[in-house]
């Protein structure tokens, strides 16, 4: 005899008779709807973590992560800094807004000192000229792609760099500290990080801002994991150090991009909801049409939690065949779908540029548990109906 015997007649239930075309057209469609919703939900998700990722590595890999400044007496300390959790390099730096002027145009953006030979993530995206030329004295200065299409220079050319809070007063007024500049390079992240971001030596933005020498340069920091900077942020200002991070320019586009992320997923698990309801309704039919067979189990001495299994292992098996074999094939589209969409000549993004695609092991395994335990508990409902059955009163007309 095949033990467990719940197993093997629920599992023989699931085939159902050659007469029960419906019952079955329901469970299929029950198992169907379970694996397309979980494949969508994959490879959504998948797509959606490529455009976090690529928004992270071009606009939090470029953007200052963190800055850390401190007066006179309280420079911040490389050493003691750098051996913070999740800070993987430091560097000075010195930034404040900035408004650049061309012959035929004007533009305003965030000027940042750095050192040529420090750590630059926006060396990567460098399209023309180079980064290391941003020498002490020189008054080299690298532009965005956008900015300098607004300005319409190139490397070469001469822009005006003005600092309207480092003005001085004047006989004709207040003028804002200003210098000529000449554009070193040109970088292109392919986002609005290019209409915002300039990049010159550290000493030259300092004398252009007016700083005192006394006064020491900012630290930038660079995190392993740029969304963990509130834990960072409060070992910074116990120590009493003045913090600001990426959050201040770009926290609301991240928020929007989670939120958007967590509603996509909430709407495609509507489809796997839907299709363990199917199963609830699959499952109560089965019930009402072996209602006689579950009173003869029952005369024969088969336990009320048995004939619950029995249901149970019917139902859930609809959902655990359609979670494993959405998670499969979601993987599957999600790693091939730009291959699938060139096929069929498409490209969402347009210009025939491919989706970011990131799949995550553990992502995958949640979906498909979360919809296993779901059908499982779109089971209880009919599987406790089943074994209430009265074998007396099931019996009667029989």
């Amino acid at each position: 005899m095949y033990h467990p015997l719940s197993v093997f007649i629920g599992l023989r239930y699931l085939r159902g008779r050659s007469g029960d075309k419906f019952g079955r057209f329901v469970s299929y469609m029950s198992t169907a709807g379970i694996t397309i919703g979980v494949m969508a939900l994959v490879t959504v998700l998948s797509v959606m973590n490529g455009f976090e990722g690529q928004l992270k590595h071009r606009i939090l890999g470029v953007l200052p992560q963190a800055v850390i400044s401190g007066d006179a007496e309280l420079a911040p300390d490389v050493n003691t800094i750098a051996n913070w959790n999740n800070v993987t390099g430091t560097a000075p730096i010195v930034s404040t807004d900035a408004v650049v002027q061309s012959p035929v145009s004007i533009a305003a953006g965030r000027l940042l000192g750095v050192e040529p030979n420090s750590p630059e993530p926006i060396r990567e995206f460098m399209v023309r000229g180079s980064f290391e030329m941003l020498k002490p004295g020189a008054y080299h200065l690298v532009l965005g792609r956008k900015i300098a299409r607004d300005l319409d220079v190139s490397v070469g050319d001469k822009v005006r760099v003005m600092i309207t809070s480092a003005s001085q007063f004047t006989p004709v007024g207040r003028i804002p500290s200003q210098r000529n500049f000449t554009v070193a390079g040109i970088y292109d992240t392919a986002t609005d990080v290019d209409g915002q971001l300039m990049y010159a030596n550290l000493n030259d933005v300092a004398r252009l801002m007016r700083l005192p020498r006394s006064q020491p340069a900012d630290l930038r920091l660079f995190l392993e994991d740029p969304f963990d900077v509130p834990t960072i942020k409060q070992i910074a200002e116990t120590m009493g150090y003045e913090w600001s991070d990426w959050r201040e320019l770009r926290g609301e586009l991240f928020q929007a991009v989670k939120m958007e992320k967590n509603m996509m997923g909430l709407m495609l698990s509507l489809i796997i909801m839907v299709a363990a309801f199917n199963i609830i309704s699959a499952l109560i039919m089965v019930v009402m049409e072996k209602q006689a067979e579950v009173a003869i189990l029952k005369t024969q001495g088969m336990r009320h939690k048995s004939i619950v299994a029995l249901f149970v292992v019917q139902g859930a098996s609809s959902g655990v065949i359609g979670a494993m074999l959405g998670g499969l094939l979601g993987t599957a589209l999600a790693m091939n779908i730009n291959e699938i969409m060139h096929l069929f000549n498409l490209s969402l993004l347009g210009n025939g540029i491919a989706l970011p695609v990131v799949v995550k092991t553990e992502q995958v395994l949640s979906v498909v548990v979360g919809a296993i335990v779901l059908s499982l508990l779109a089971t209880l409902f009919p599987s406790f109906k089943a074994a209430s059955v009265r074998p007396a009163e099931a019996l009667r007309y029989e």
